[in-house]
């Protein structure tokens, strides 16, 4: 019997960009440093060390204190992606092999940022207690709980860095959807059914963002975190930054290079709240 049908293979020319963090999610979270030259960045941090008022000596004169001052030094380290392709490999590939390079190496440094400063949250040692307990709305006042003794701001710099499984399970609560809580919802706005990037959400005050990277996904263990703007320092050799992209003739390949110099630094113990909790459950 002859062949009437001869089938071709399409291939999509434009490529579809694979599933993976590509942008940090936390970097306007903590307070942030430009370093022009150096390997270190020092924040400074200063307070009345808790004194108390107090009133006249018997000689007349007030009594005078120092300010307690402290300075915590940011160490900054050089971090690198490098992705090399040949000029018959990104000819006989499908896509655009130059704009994947580019795309695939920013991620990898852009992670780098979130995995430096989550290293540094994870060396803050304010607990809430065991592991076994389930993410739920108690578990988020005591942790507000936690920052209010300690005298930290109840401000708009508070931040609940947690794992997907807690944010499912906080919005299993009717608080999440209460107007008491909500000032900022996360759906309103002209481009409410679209988002081309990460939500983070607006709730009792605080900027709630879920993060895919944290300690322990996925596990009975998993770590998130409740902190402070002020409590965490991270600085960033700006006129290092570099994202060259280039061919070289001699081997005829093309590349696409990131590099970042950068560094984090616990600034205040007290306004970080190390969470652990179980999410296996989701897992």
């Amino acid at each position: 019997m002859p062949v009437d049908t001869v089938y071709q293979t399409q291939y999509r020319d434009e490529f579809i960009a694979g599933f993976e963090q590509r942008q940090s999610l936390l970097r306007d979270t903590v307070t942030t440093e430009a370093v022009i030259k150096g390997n270190k960045a020092i924040f400074l941090v200063a307070d009345s060390g808790d004194a108390e008022a107090v009133t006249r000596g018997q000689d007349g004169l007030i009594p005078a204190r120092a300010d307690n001052q402290t300075q915590n030094t940011a160490t900054l380290q050089e971090w690198h992606d490098l992705v090399r392709k040949t000029k018959f490999n990104i000819f006989a590939s499908q896509g655009d092999q130059n704009a994947i390079m580019q795309m695939t190496t920013m991620a990898v440094v852009n992670r780098k940022i979130d995995d430096d400063i989550i290293t540094t949250l994870n060396t803050g040692t304010v607990t809430l207690g065991s592991a076994t307990t389930i993410p739920s709305l108690d578990l988020v006042q005591h942790a507000t709980v936690k920052l209010q003794n300690a005298a930290v701001p109840w401000d708009s710099n508070l931040t609940l860095l947690c794992q997907p499984s807690f944010l499912a399970y906080l919005k299993q609560n009717p608080e999440w959807a209460s107007a008491d809580y909500v000032n900022t919802r996360p759906w309103q706005g002209e481009d409410a059914n679209w988002r081309d990037m990460p939500v983070a959400y607006r709730w009792d005050n605080l900027l709630v963002i879920s993060h895919p990277n944290l300690p322990g996904n996925a596990t009975s263990s998993e770590k998130s975190f409740l902190y402070h703007k002020n409590s965490i320092g991270h600085a960033v050799n700006t006129a290092g930054l570099e994202c060259p992209v280039g061919y070289n003739e001699e081997q005829a390949y093309s590349y696409s290079r990131c590099s970042i110099d950068m560094g984090s630094v616990l600034m205040q113990n007290a306004g970080v709240i190390n969470i652990t909790h179980n999410g296996a459950n989701y897992a």
